[in-house]
């Protein structure tokens, strides 16, 4: 079953052509521990999920981009056709020469309803193109304003459109000191619209991520394509194929489908995390030896502490004993660090897979810059209130 890929604004394009390219390459590297039917196994599941094919055989992303300026898309477009590997459709994107001004208000109720049909009509003709559609994958950030609030309206005229279809929208967390002066509200007001209309939410964050790039790939001077290229490989260890259990040369048909039955076992908990390792440059690849019993020790861990990387997990940290009192119940002065996700899928790839053991801010400021596009205080009430449900119903875990 295939995927639809929609990328929004600026940082939805950057990184989806990073994880369009890490999947390429990922299914077409020669891998010396496989059969040559095992990799051709693997590349056509890989093919059907995220490529169709022209007549001169280049793979074309089942994408769509989207943007409010050129200047990104055509960059994503020309660097796509100039790996030679694989490429955009040509017909595959839309863009426009005025910008949403960082306001999310603007991008959800101007460019939104502006440009609804156009953006419907690609859509759906990346959709005919599959002989069968496991969903949509939405690439956008928070902090924007074309990302958030044209990726808001999108997602909702997706589920409207394809309510039958699984919605998965990966947000990117903006940076804690700041971005972008209103990245509070805008983040406010994507949340809680993505909640009412998208199956999952699988969120990254800027300063997580930046802090891989640091401390684990070595990278001195981190540029947004460090960070993009992170957060390919991330999502590439999720989205890759894996078998099922019919075993080898068998790969499970529906991506989305997947994940959902394993993460989101109820509507009301759909934000989603990666926990990914190892993570390292290539260079310190080559020098590294790892074990199965080694890597499920530390990543068991990092879920339990809910740290971010490998590096600094905290091993006090244990899941608290039957018999005792409820987290809910226990002191409210001493601070809980345990994670309290209720559904997890652990995905293995490598050599030897089969044998590893498994055991609320001021709200007045700047709201005149929304009310004048039709955003009102209580849109911004009705955001606060439908998110501390949210944050209600996962504090009783």
């Amino acid at each position: 079953m295939s995927i639809v890929t929609v990328q929004l604004g600026q940082c939805g394009n950057q990184i989806g052509f990073e994880v369009f390219d890490a999947l390429f390459i990922d299914s077409h590297c020669p891998q010396r521990l496989s059969s040559k039917r095992e990799n051709e196994a693997y590349q056509a599941s890989c093919k059907e999920r995220f490529f169709s094919e022209e007549e001169n055989g280049v793979p074309i992303a089942r994408a769509v981009l989207v943007d409010m300026e050129p200047k990104v898309i055509n960059q994503t477009l020309s660097k796509a056709a100039q790996s030679g590997r694989w490429k955009y459709g040509q017909h595959s994107s839309f863009c426009q020469k005025q910008g949403s001004g960082n306001n999310w208000a603007y991008g959800y109720s101007v460019h939104g309803p502006r440009h609804e049909e156009s953006i419907r009509n690609l859509i759906q003709k990346e959709v005919e193109k599959c002989d069968s559609l496991s969903g949509f994958f939405i690439i956008m950030s928070m902090a924007g304003g074309t990302g958030s609030g044209l990726g808001a309206f999108v997602t909702q005229n997706l589920q409207d459109q394809y309510s039958n279809s699984l919605k998965m929208n990966q947000i990117i967390w903006p940076y804690g000191t700041g971005e972008v002066i209103v990245q509070n509200y805008n983040s406010i007001l994507t949340l809680s619209h993505l909640y009412r209309s998208s199956d999952a939410l699988l969120v990254h964050e800027n300063d997580a991520v930046h802090k891989i790039c640091a401390k684990l790939m070595n990278i001195k001077q981190i540029s947004f394509s460090d960070i993009n290229q992170v957060l390919a490989h991330q999502l590439g260890s999720v989205f890759q194929p894996t078998y099922s259990a019919e075993g080898s040369f068998h790969y499970r048909r529906n991506p989305l489908g997947d994940l959902m039955e394993n993460l989101v076992p109820h509507p009301e908990f759909k934000m989603l995390g990666v926990r990914n390792i190892p993570q390292m440059s290539e260079n310190s690849l080559a020098y590294s030896t790892f074990t199965w019993a080694g890597l499920l020790k530390h990543l068991r861990q990092m879920l339990i502490s809910n740290a971010k990387m490998e590096e600094g997990i905290d091993w006090q940290i244990r899941p608290p004993l039957p018999g005792l009192p409820s987290l809910s119940k226990m002191s409210l002065n001493k601070e809980l660090h345990f994670n309290t996700s209720i559904a997890n899928l652990l995905i293995l790839r490598g050599k030897d897979v089969h044998s590893a053991d498994l055991g609320k801010q001021k709200l007045r400021a700047y709201v005149h810059q929304y009310t004048k596009f039709g955003i009102e205080e209580e849109d911004f009430l009705d955001s606060f209130a439908l998110l501390e449900q949210v944050v209600a119903s996962y504090c009783t875990l």
